[in-house]
């Protein structure tokens, strides 16, 4: 989705990366999410959890990040979003843990504007996200929501592989127009 919006404006493509900081009995459940600067972003139902545990789950996390930045964009660091118009996108936010992280981690780099732009929310989800950027745009909020997956036929994950592959070949398409 963010390199069909980022071709469709001309803009430049790439990651902000979070990831979910997992509950310790339903590993699907996100508790929170972590930047890979080491920032985190925890939930007030994860209060009941222990500290060691969650000081352990964020180290593992953050191990994670450093890998996929290294995988995702070898030889550079993030693209710096300051005095910029900066659009994060997500498939769909269920309880908005890792879009939370993502767009804090956005906000105190300065943009000129924040915009979150998901395909499918929870009206709660999608209430709290307008608290954290500047404007969200959002395909579908239904009044039932469940889960992200039941509003795409196909919800297979991103390969780290993937998304290595189209930052690539997005940075290859810039530098042939500069």
């Amino acid at each position: 989705m963010a390199e069909i919006i980022a071709n469709g404006l001309g803009g430049e493509l790439d990651v902000v990366l979070v990831h979910k900081l997992t509950h310790p009995e339903q590993p699907e459940l996100a508790i929170g999410a972590m930047d890979e600067e080491g920032q985190a972003f925890v939930s007030e139902w994860a209060a009941n959890l222990h500290p060691a545990y969650i000081e352990s789950e964020k180290s593992r996390q953050l191990h994670i990040l450093k890998r996929r930045r290294a995988l995702y964009t070898p030889g550079r660091g993030a693209i710096d979003p300051k005095g910029r118009i900066v659009i994060v996108v997500d498939d769909g936010i269920a309880t908005g843990s890792t879009l939370t992280a993502a767009l804090r981690a956005v906000r105190v780099k300065e943009p000129k504007k924040l915009i979150a732009v998901a395909a499918v929310a929870s009206p709660e989800a999608a209430r709290r996200m307008s608290e954290e950027c500047d404007a969200v745009v959002c395909l579908n909020v239904p009044a039932s929501f469940y889960s992200v997956g039941q509003y795409f036929d196909d919800f297979a994950e991103v390969k780290d592989e993937d998304v290595a592959r189209i930052l690539s070949h997005k940075e290859l398409r810039a530098a042939a127009n500069e």
